[in-house]
């Protein structure tokens, strides 16, 4: 099923996350899926792709001075149960967010399911930029979420 993410940064110090999560939870915001990484890791991923998929060309030492000043910030993407309330509360919040569709699929816990999933994305021909998931517990379903390069393809293999 297609949904919408939610990418931002946020300061890489302790309790910026609580201080998010907070925000969304006095809103009745919840918060389905979440990944966060180290923001000069993303800078880094983006120069080692210039020219390629993400289309982004600059020169390496203005990707090396991004990473140096990234690494004050952490990447946060997330699926919320209600995508417009969550983005009105980080642009109220003066958040500098980005939305993007994604593939967000609930798997069975058993192994080889993840496998036949990304196949088909495989015999499809679309590359995965990236994808995260979750379970809960051995009995539960899990949530994985998946940014294609074609997502209007994906959604109508994954409908």
């Amino acid at each position: 099923m297609v949904r919408t993410e939610i990418s931002l940064f946020l300061k890489n110090v302790p309790g910026e996350l609580g201080r998010l999560a907070a925000l969304f939870g006095e809103n009745g915001v919840n918060i389905d899926a979440l990944m966060i990484q180290d923001a000069s890791a993303y800078v880094q991923q983006l120069f080692q792709n210039r020219g390629k998929s993400l289309q982004r060309i600059a020169s390496a030492a203005s990707y090396n001075s991004m990473r140096k000043d990234s690494a004050e910030f952490a990447l946060i993407r997330m699926l919320t149960d209600n995508t417009d309330t969550a983005v009105g509360l980080l642009s109220q919040n003066d958040y500098l967010f980005d939305i993007m569709p994604v593939i967000a699929l609930s798997l069975e816990n058993r192994p080889g399911e993840l496998a036949a999933i990304t196949s088909k994305f495989g015999q499809e021909g679309i590359n995965i930029n990236y994808v995260y998931g979750s379970v809960a517990g051995p009995d539960a379903k899990c949530l994985f979420v998946f940014c294609p390069e074609d997502i209007d393809l994906a959604a109508k293999i994954f409908k």
